[in-house]
């Protein structure tokens, strides 16, 4: 009688042995077809059951074997909100990727939560992806331990806060784009400069805002905390933060907005206020999405490559997937770059003067 093959391999544990189904049934005091139920994403399985397997499988590390044919042909995508242009650019890359490699994309929401719900990883296991992209997410310790024992790849993208040195992740120059966004404001003759960030729990918005301050002291200008506000990446935090900052009575003559959203609500507030962009205010946003080209007066932003990161961030994953990459040490960062437009220009000479 031939002993059976392995199923899943310990890869964290005490030593690098396998296991088949029925050593790890036996030690959750479960039927081998009961453990084959919870790898496979079944419903079927009483919930305490379920989680005394899975927590056997996070603490042993298991992985499964040969889950290439077993996959689904989707890519799971993730946004903790679907909502904007923003993340129409998104979308289009990571359907690039999927229509070149034959395989549909999976759209989900978290509801605004930077870590998605258990009953969505639950799913995705159910589904069996190719792999999960997750834009401005994250994943909390059981969920990677969940994906990863059943060989289920993911990718970060434009990770909300740092995503730790083992998970992947495709970035962007956050803190150069603010850089250059300050730096051009600076050099039309902008002293008074205001900030609407995003949210602050978010990496990325720190970091413009960090970019942005690295260019007023580089070039001798004072920080003033009450120039900066904190928005969240809508057009509503921009038309609120921007009246705030434009009813000073020493406001700014130049904001940097944060991103191309809260530059259009900039542009409302500065409308309602009677100021005229760019004589009387000059704007800079964030992102470059397609409407900064349309708006009047066309809108000076840093460009993000979207798109392109979606599309690396596709890729990385499918790649993964195959085995040709290692999730240890892959963290990439696209280059943001400035596209001056007409929303900027030199301030008004009765405060540019001051």
């Amino acid at each position: 009688m031939t002993s059976p093959q392995p199923a899943e391999t310990r890869t964290h544990g005490r030593s690098a042995q396998s296991a088949t189904l029925a050593e790890i049934a036996r030690e959750a005091g479960v039927s081998a077809p009961t453990v084959s139920k919870v790898l496979n994403g079944r419903a079927d399985v009483a919930p305490a059951t379920r989680s005394r397997v899975e927590e056997l499988l996070r603490v042993h590390g298991y992985r499964r074997r040969r889950a290439e044919a077993s996959r689904s042909p989707l890519i799971d995508l993730v946004f903790h909100e679907l909502e904007s242009a923003w993340a129409m650019e998104v979308i289009r890359g990571v359907e690039n990727v999927a229509r070149d490699a034959g395989l549909s994309v999976v759209l989900s929401e978290s509801a605004g939560r930077l870590i998605p719900g258990r009953s969505w990883a639950d799913q995705v296991v159910a589904r069996r992806p190719h792999g999960v992209v997750l834009v401005l997410s994250g994943l909390d310790e059981a969920q990677r331990a969940l994906l990863t024992s059943r060989s289920i790849p993911f990718v970060v993208m434009d990770p909300a806060g740092d995503p730790g040195a083992d998970v992947p992740s495709i970035g962007a120059t956050n803190w150069q784009g603010g850089l250059a966004a300050t730096r051009h404001l600076i050099e039309l003759g902008h002293r008074r400069i205001g900030a609407i960030s995003g949210p602050t729990r978010m990496m990325c918005a720190r970091a413009r805002v960090d970019g942005y301050r690295a260019a007023l002291e580089t070039a001798g200008l004072p920080v003033d905390p009450a120039l900066i506000t904190a928005g969240d990446f809508h057009h509503e935090a921009g038309y609120r933060e921007g009246l705030a900052l434009l009813r000073r009575p020493d406001r700014p003559t130049a904001v940097f907005a944060g991103n191309d959203l809260q530059a259009l609500g900039l542009y409302e507030a500065a409308r309602e206020l009677g100021l005229r962009i760019p004589e009387d205010l000059s704007v800079v946003g964030f992102d470059d999405l397609p409407v900064a080209r349309w708006v009047g007066p066309p809108l000076t932003t840093v460009r993000q490559p979207l798109t392109e990161m979606a599309e690396a961030a596709a890729r990385l994953v499918l790649d993964l997937g195959r085995g040709d990459g290692s999730a240890a040490a892959t963290r990439v960062e696209l280059a943001t770059s400035l596209v001056v437009r007409s929303s900027t220009g030199a301030p008004p000479v009765a405060q540019g003067a001051s």
